[in-house]
């Protein structure tokens, strides 16, 4: 079936059958950002969002996403470029997989909640799974970028 939606700000047409999970459909787009990890939606990788919210791709049926807003990361690339920044001061960059659909969390949790505390950080990204960083860094760039102090 052919299906359009807006991805990126841009109207796009594709044809996807009617079990084409959203990743699978935005990866034969070129969108490497979006990462397959547990197919299950319990990992956090696939996260893109859906006219803003963010959602898991990798449970989420691409003809679901017709007439809809699309945005993956290289929609967000001079947003998303400060926070990155961040993860690389703090070291927890360092395979890099996990990190676009961590991005695309913090910066929906950005515009979700103004000055969020230390626990609202935690619980909007619990879902996030890394097995590189062992939290503590990711958990350090998330205070130094939204400004939290420790404990609050």
């Amino acid at each position: 079936m052919l299906i359009e939606f807006i991805l990126n700000g841009e109207k796009v047409q594709a044809e996807a059958a009617p079990d084409t999970m959203l990743l699978d459909l935005l990866r034969s787009l070129g969108m490497k950002s979006v990462k397959r990890g547990c197919d299950t939606g319990n990992c956090g990788l696939c996260t893109v969002w859906l006219d803003e919210r963010p959602v898991l791709s990798c449970s989420y049926p691409a003809p679901r996403a017709r007439g809809r807003r699309v945005t993956t990361l290289e929609g967000l690339r001079e947003e998303a470029g400060r926070f990155a920044d961040c993860l690389a001061g703090e070291g927890a960059d360092q395979c890099g997989y996990c990190s676009p659909g961590l991005i695309m969390n913090v910066l929906a949790l950005e515009r979700e909640i103004t000055n969020p505390t230390a626990d609202e950080i935690k619980e909007y990204l619990a879902g996030n799974l890394c097995r590189c960083t062992g939290y503590q860094s990711q958990y350090r760039a998330l205070v130094k970028y939204f400004g939290v102090e420790e404990g609050k």
